[in-house]
């Protein structure tokens, strides 16, 4: 009994001694693993990798930094131009209503000071747009009425004329150095004549489209008339309005841009009916001392025609010229081209300058590119409205960059010491914002 328990005291000291001898040859088995064999050629560095197995840089940083800036103001610029086309196209689909509201704009900015003017003297301000309006529209309906009549009396007149110098021309071909004879200038008339009869049916369906075109006339005139009266006596709400619908963070800056743009307006539409004006009555004067028959309806079209920049005075003096040409001769036709030359050299380098003046000035070509571009987009009407959506424009843009230049000094830390007139931005001098002028359209 004694000697058991020793027997298995010997066979746990070997059992021990066994599980030590275990455990060293397991560590040692994973440091052969952890440690290549010494014939084994150590791994290549990172650089001797193949390209293949290289990591690839970032596309966006393999291109161009120009060609990045090109695509991505090449993206913007397709989005702008779809933004235009389809403005464009909505214009052109309700090309009546638009035209019809920017010309009762341009009414307005020609009426309103006559509505501010009564309401200073205390005239409610429905009375005061009553009157204005009133008085407006029989002064345009008289001058068209005016027109008719003069010429519905001077055209049997003015046909015998034009019949007598057709005789003169005539007779001045058979016996210039030309050498035309009666034989050639009778074909030209014979081959006048059958491109008339040849071309009936295009000159009825043109007449057809004339009679359209009297009956758009006629409603836009009426839209125009129904939205100046609205924006004569309603227009400081419907710019509030307006307001409402620009995002609050940009509606500080269009609520000062608004009141300069409307000065901007007004002082263009005033300019250009003085100069108008000055132009129709001294070559009217002109050309009637001349003798040139419906001096009075020839100077009419000129103050309507001034209203086009730069196209409108040359049709309107061509026209002149050409009345004097086969009503009175090449002499009286040379004495009207020179009475417009002179009253067109004085609109352009004193008139318009003086009574213009720097706030609604464009650059010749931008003027003739707006024209045009008025022009084919809708017509008579688009050059009439191009040249003063530019000047608008011009001054929004200015003024609006100003204000956002003067936001971001305000946000910007101040230097030590400065005050804030130091850092203050200097805003170029803008006639439109600082002469006398309504603020609103109301």
């Amino acid at each position: 009994m004694s000697r058991v328990p020793e027997w298995l005291g010997r066979l746990g000291h070997g059992l021990t001694e066994m599980g030590d001898r275990l455990d060293e040859r397991r560590a040692e088995a994973e440091r052969e693993e952890e440690v290549p064999p010494p014939d084994e050629p150590p791994p290549p560095p990172d650089d001797a990798l193949p390209a293949a197995a290289a990591p690839r840089p970032d596309p966006a940083q393999a291109v161009p930094w120009g060609m990045r800036v090109a695509a991505e103001a090449g993206w913007r610029l397709l989005v702008l131009a779809g933004t235009v086309w389809v403005l464009m196209r909505v214009i052109s689909a309700v090309q009546l209503v638009v035209l019809a509201f920017v010309a009762a704009l341009l009414i307005t900015a020609l009426l309103q000071p006559s509505v501010a003017w009564l309401r200073r003297y205390g005239v409610p301000r429905g009375l005061a747009t009553a009157l204005t309006a009133i008085l407006g529209f029989v002064v345009m309906g008289l001058i068209g009425w005016f027109v008719t009549w003069q010429v519905m009396e001077n055209i049997d007149n003015v046909s015998d004329q034009v019949q007598d110098g057709i005789d003169e021309l005539r007779n001045w071909l058979l016996n210039s150095p030309f050498h035309v004879t009666d034989k050639q200038i009778n074909d030209i008339a014979e081959n006048l004549r059958e491109a008339v009869g040849a071309n009936t049916d295009q000159i009825t369906s043109a007449g057809l489209e004339g009679v359209t075109v009297v009956v758009e006339a006629l409603t836009g005139i009426l839209l125009a008339a129904f939205s100046t009266l609205f924006l004569l006596y309603d227009g400081k709400r419907i710019w509030e309005w307006t307001l409402r619908l620009v995002p609050a963070a940009a509606r500080p800056g269009v609520a000062g841009a608004g009141p300069r743009a409307w000065r901007t307006l007004t002082a263009y539409v005033r300019g250009t009916v003085i100069v108008a004006l000055i132009d129709a009555i001294f070559i009217g004067l002109g050309i009637y001392f001349l003798g040139v028959p419906m001096a009075v309806p020839l100077a009419v079209f000129i103050f309507l025609f001034a209203f086009i920049p730069l196209v409108g005075a040359v049709v309107s003096g061509a026209l002149a010229v050409v009345v004097a040409l086969v009503t009175q001769g090449v002499f009286t036709a040379v004495m009207s081209l020179a009475v417009v030359l002179a009253v067109q050299q004085i609109e352009g380098h004193i008139l318009q300058p003086f009574i213009l003046g720097r706030a609604v000035r464009v650059h010749p070509l931008a003027v003739v590119l707006s024209v045009a571009a008025g022009g084919m987009i809708a017509g008579i009407g688009g050059a009439v409205v191009a040249v003063p959506l530019v000047a608008v424009t011009n001054t929004v843009v200015g003024y609006l960059r100003s204000y956002s230049l003067e936001q971001t000094l305000k946000q910007s830390p101040r230097p030590r010491g400065a005050t804030a007139a130091d850092i203050a931005p200097v805003t170029p001098t803008d006639d439109s914002a600082t002469k006398d002028g309504p603020a609103d359209l109301g």
